[in-house]
This record gives structure tokens, sequence and C-alpha cells, in this order.
């Protein structure tokens, strides 16, 4: 009897995906798809789902480990480069809202060649003792090379913008490392979820296998007369259904793997292969109460939304800064005269305080949007943290359900193992009809599945509880000086 598919040990690490939802596996129906061809993900990380192809494609196949393809992921995904880039026109914002403190100093030089008509500003004719003075000046050139420097001396709204500005950049360095967690998380769960795929391809191998050697057992005591036609009639049946599941378990695999290729940023046509050998999750050795604690510490996403919360408040003394006064000087120092050679050093220096009356209501609106804005930014971070609560303690609730239903999917492998082995040996003695081997080699096949899916959910929880208490890329660290 063949008892690949019953042998196949799958070692998984799982880096969950998501701080809001987790992903369900249901357990698969005979004669459909056990793994979906595509990982179901919300929207808000679809983003992750994509990345930038890079490199040259080799005619070989290349072995990825799953280390290799989380290096790749964290260079090619989209998601982390979108993450990258708002870093940066987060930045930019800043030097803007900066500008506004810093000093703006300019230059300018000019050649003016001009004609006044004096009368035009207001000078009538000007008459001396021996002639009058024509109303008409020139023409004459006037040279001027000048330096201006305007800078703010006190300013609460461009003090206020520009520590907004600093809380949205702070803001966006999180979401970048929560990016980078998110994509190492997306990269080994499509990953692992490409291994398990192949595990139950080469489960559904091994079954059409075992149907094969069936169908040529009944055909044999048949020709012998030891069973009737019904029996290899049951058995072509049997053979026909596992090579369906053969056939749609491949392809779900062919699937992941093409989702992984993209997911990492592989040369379009990029032929690969797996390694089946995975760094050990390590086990959780805390409790609950400080599990969560430590999410509250260390989520890059939720210290991004209190810093967003920071910033809306800042915002908001901005626009309250805009109604006090501020005081401004403007200087400049430069040289003129009819030519550049006759030019002489002029300068002028401006304290000026500008101070608003009424701005027909502009400033209460602006206060209005901002108060709403920090209520909606408060809120955020505070599902957020609840959010944060029920990931981690969902966690904890699947390593103890995983771990009891792994050791008992394990041990019904085994059963259903021995009972198909006595089924066939049976049939073939001529005791009992195929349909006790057909019934065993259904049970063989649920019972390899729910192995394979205690062996996931187990990882599954040991990846959720990683993610959930921010330690992703710290876990990855320790990981790599390690292979299982």
């Amino acid at each position: 009897m063949s008892t690949k598919g019953l042998s196949v040990k799958v070692p998984l690490i799982l880096f969950f995906i998501t701080a809001s939802a987790t992903l369900k596996f249901p357990a698969p129906v005979f004669g459909q798809s056990a793994t979906p061809g595509m990982l179901q993900m919300p929207s808000s990380v679809q983003s992750f789902l994509g990345g930038v192809p890079a490199g040259d494609r080799t005619a070989d196949a290349i072995t990825i480990p799953v280390l290799d393809a989380i290096r790749r992921a964290l260079d090619h995904n989209l998601g982390v480069l979108t993450a990258e880039d708002d870093l940066g026109r987060a930045q930019g914002a800043r030097w803007r809202a900066l500008s506004d403190q810093l000093p703006n100093v300019g230059a300018r030089v000019s050649e003016t060649r001009q004609k006044l008509n004096l009368a035009a500003f207001g000078f009538g004719t000007f008459e001396t003792p021996t002639a009058n003075f024509p109303n008409i000046v020139g023409p004459f050139n006037v040279f001027d090379a000048r330096v201006n420097l305007s800078q703010a001396i006190f300013d609460l709204h461009a003090i206020n913008n520009t520590r907004a500005e600093n809380h949205n950049v702070e803001a966006a360095r999180l979401v970048r490392k929560s990016a980078r967690d998110l994509v190492i998380n997306v990269a080994g769960t499509v990953y692992v979820q490409a291994l398990a795929a192949a595990a139950r391809a080469d489960s559904a191998r091994a079954q059409r296998d075992t149907a094969q050697a069936l169908y040529n057992t009944s055909v044999d005591l048949k020709t012998n007369g030891l069973v009737a036609g019904i029996d290899v009639l049951r058995s072509q049946v049997q053979l026909s259904t596992e090579t369906q599941r053969l056939t749609a378990a491949s392809n779900d695999a062919e699937k992941v793997k093409l989702q992984l290729a993209r997911i990492i940023g592989l040369p379009l046509g990029q032929a690969f292969q797996l390694d089946p050998r995975l760094p050990e999750l390590p086990d959780p050795t805390m409790a609950l109460e400080q599990a969560v604690e430590q999410a509250y510490r260390q989520r890059a996403d939720y210290q991004a939304a209190l810093e967003r919360v920071k910033a809306a408040e800042a915002a908001r003394q901005a626009i309250v800064g805009e109604a006090l006064p501020s005081v401004r000087v403007n200087a400049d120092y430069g040289e003129i005269g009819l030519t550049a050679a006759s030019a002489q050093a002029t300068y002028s220096v401006i304290g000026a305080v500008n101070i608003p009356i009424f701005q027909g209501g502009r400033l209460q609106g602006r206060l209005l949007e901002a108060d709403a804005d920090i209520r909606s930014r408060r809120a955020q971070a505070e599902d957020m943290k609840a959010s944060i609560y029920y990931e981690v303690r969902d966690a904890f609730l699947d390593l103890q359900a995983t771990a009891l239903q792994l050791q008992t999917a394990t041990q019904a492998r085994d059963l259903a193992a021995q009972q198909l082995t006595q089924a066939r040996d049976r049939f073939a003695a001529g005791v009992a009809s195929n349909i006790e081997v057909v019934q065993a080699q259904e049970a063989v096949a649920l019972a390899n599945e729910q192995a394979i899916n205690a062996r996931f959910g187990y990882d599954l929880a040991k990846g959720a509880l990683i993610r959930g208490t921010g330690t992703t890329e710290e876990i990855l660290r320790q990981l790599v000086g390690g292979i299982r």
C-alpha cells in the first residue's frame, strides 16, 4: 500500500497578515479544492498582494527558502514601497511647514532704464530763478543689487503646524515599520500556504495511486472469478474521484505559487521551488495580560494611530494660532545707483506685528473641522486598541484548541492508515467487498486533511500571537540563525 500521502509532514511557520482579521481555512468538502487558489484578505491590505518584478529570469528553476522569500518581499512588495513613498511625502510636508519658521533669504540684481512724468506723482512744474524744471525726467538708469531676509520671530500658527507635521512624519515612520511587519506576515503566510497546498497535492496523489492499485486488484480478482463486476465498477468510480481530487489539488498548489511569486517580486515567468525546511516559531511564554500590554507598547500601527491623534491636536493649535498676533522681521541690504560703479550701500530693517481682527467666520469653521478630526482619530486609536486585545485573545484561544487538535488528528491519521491496510487485506483475501476499502480510503483522505489543517492551525495561532504582540521583525531576526 502506498503511504506517501499518510507520511507527509508539513512543518509550518506562519506570519499572520492583519491586526483586524484572521484568515480562516474551513474544512474542505471532498470533491472540491482543499485550498483556495488565491489568498483572501481585507481590502486594506490588498496592496501587499502586489509586487514589483525585479531581476532577470533564469532558464533553470531556483530554490527559494522562506527567509529568502521574506527578504525579497521586503525589497519588492508593493505595500512596503508604498509605505516608504508615504514617509517621503510626510517628510516633504514637514519641510514645507518648517520653512515658515526658518529664514527666507533671496537676492535680486536689476538694471532699469526709465523715464518719469513727475506730474503723474503730484509734482507741478519746478521753477528756478534761471529756468523751469521740466515735468519729464530722464531717461536714466537705476542699478540695484540687494539681499532680502524675512524671518518669523513669533508665530504660533507656524510653530504648531510644524509640530503637527513632526507627528505625521513619526506616524508615517511607524506605518512603514508596520508595513514591514505586515509584508513579513503576508510572504510567510503565502509561503506556508504553498507548502500546505503541495502537501495536499502529495496526499491526493497517494490516494490516487492507492485507488489505482485497488482497481488493478479488483480486475485481477474479477478475472479469477473471486469478486463480482460491481466491485470493479466501484473501484473504477473511486479511481476517477481520486484523479479529480489530484487535478484540483495540483492546480491549487500552482496557483498559490504564482501568488507568492507576485508578492516577492520574482521576474515574470521565473520557475522556482519551495524549501520545506522552515524556522521553528517559538512557543508563547507569557500570560494573556502580559501579551496584551506588550502589544500596546510595541505594535507600530497602534503607536502610529496615537501619533495621528497628536498631529490632529497640534493642527488645531495651529488654527488657534492664526487668530493670535505674530511678529516678523523683514530686512534688505544692497547697493543702488545710476550705474554699478556709482552704486552705494543701503539697507532697511522692518519689524512688524500682525494682528488678525476679523476673518468672517473662517477660523470658527476650521476649528469645527479640526475638532471633528480629533474625535475621529481618537476613535480610530481606541478601536485599534480594542482590536489588538481581541486579536491577542483569539490567538491564545486558538493555541489551546489547535494544540489538542494536532494530537488528535495525528492519532486519527495513523488509525485510518491501519484501517485501510486491513480493509485491503480482507478484500484481497476475498472475505469482504471493496466497499470497506473505499470507505477506509475516504477515512484516510479525511484524516490526512485534518492532520494538515491541525498542524497549519497550530502554527497559525502562534503566528497570530507574534503579529498581535508586534514582535514580527524581532522574531525574524532570531529565526535567521537557525533552520529546522
